[in-house]
């Protein structure tokens, strides 16, 4: 029994609550709360005529108290508890009202942070935190340990908080909307590296950075930071970090802080000069799924309890994510990737980079701001 979760369940029954989109997360939570017979209203910018039938016809059943449509937070006023949506920034001007009335802002994600008694294991990153969200969620459990993975994949964990325990490990991957104004961190940070990205909706390149660093900034000294130690932003931010810094690098240097390290080596990946893992004999290809691999062994080398040929094993087994670098088939002697999730001109760049052979790129999407110059290399030299 988790008693910070039934404490704060209580605690909602006395609140006027907001829950802003009906997105993954925020659907179970609604049926949490309405369940316990909270005083719930929701907001959303659909109609109920153009929401899921299911979605619908749940709202009806319960009666639950709606403000929908065009105009639908006109309505947020006196409430004392707001869940946001992840695409819903704080610096919303409604939502920026309502705290100065006093409303608590938060997100179901934060709760789970604040609420799970399990240690709290977060990946963020510009690129590459799906992925190693998924190796380091697949290592601790090809190890043995019972894991819950959730965030921005995997299952909305504020359902699953009355069954934790402190002898599980949750697993999360966390977009810069939902680090946002975070008042909570968790145990165990990674960053991956960070580039513009999603400037389209953050007001600058420096919200956004600051919103990355909200991983860390309310950790406590017994916790642990993961950086990437070739990216020119990630790599200070061990100056900030209140707690112990790990590093990971495309190569070792000799320097002392890569000590007791998983770093990328020569086509192998090493822990103080001794060679783990063969990169070549790995299903994942590129150099950045190499280094978001000693991303992954950073985090968690004090819950490692195989040896490393078991290791090894574990790691070679792992599969890429969907839509990430995804062998598809091969027709005729043409192998096809479905690269579909690389959003920004660096993850094409990333993924570009991962192949000796000859590219035939098939591409397209929608402008984010962001420069293409970086491609334009890969381009010309590959495909």
């Amino acid at each position: 029994m988790n008693k910070k979760y039934i404490s704060y369940i209580n605690e909602l029954k006395t609140k006027k609550i907001a829950i802003i989109g009906l997105g993954v997360s925020n659907l179970p939570l609604i049926k949490i709360l309405i369940n316990e017979k909270c005083d719930v209203t929701l907001f959303d910018n659909k109609e109920l005529s153009d929401m899921e039938e299911s979605t619908s016809k749940y709202i009806k059943d319960n009666n639950i108290k709606t403000s929908l449509g065009t105009n639908y937070l006109e309505n947020l006023v006196g409430f004392d508890v707001i869940f946001r949506s992840p695409s819903m920034l704080p610096t919303n001007k409604y939502l920026v009202e309502e705290s100065k009335r006093g409303a608590i802002i938060t997100t179901e994600i934060e709760q789970v942070i604040k609420l799970s008694p399990s240690k709290i294991i977060g990946i963020t990153g510009s690129k590459g935190k799906t992925t190693t969200t998924t190796i380091l969620y697949n290592i601790l459990v090809g190890m043995g340990y019972s894991t819950y993975l959730g965030g921005n994949i995997g299952t909305p964990l504020f359902s699953k908080l009355d069954e934790m325990t402190k002898d599980n490990i949750v697993v999360l991957e966390l977009s810069s909307f939902q680090l946002m104004n975070m008042e909570v961190s968790p145990n165990i940070s990674v960053i991956t590296n960070i580039s513009p990205d999603h400037l389209d909706v953050h007001g600058s390149y420096e919200e956004y950075i600051d919103a990355k660093k909200y991983i860390f900034k309310n950790q406590s000294k017994s916790d642990i930071l993961v950086l990437n130690l070739d990216d020119n932003i990630v790599s200070t931010f061990g100056e900030e970090a209140k707690g112990s810094v790990r590093y990971f690098k495309n190569k070792s240097l000799d320097k002392s802080i890569l000590k007791d390290n998983y770093v990328l080596e020569n086509g192998y990946i090493t822990y103080n000069d001794e060679q783990i893992i063969d990169t070549s004999k790995l299903l994942l290809r590129g150099n950045h799924n190499y280094l978001n691999i000693c991303a992954s062994l950073n985090a968690i080398k004090d819950y490692i309890n195989v040896s490393n040929e078991g290791l090894a094993e574990i790691v070679s087994n792992i599969k890429g994510v969907p839509h990430r670098l995804e062998f598809v088939r091969e027709i005729n002697g043409v192998k096809w990737y479905n690269d579909s999730a690389s959003t920004t001109p660096d993850k094409s760049y990333a993924g570009l980079n991962a192949f000796d052979e000859p590219i035939i790129l098939i591409a397209g999407g929608y402008d984010k701001n962001i420069s293409y110059d970086e491609m334009a290399k890969p381009i010309l030299e590959k495909c």
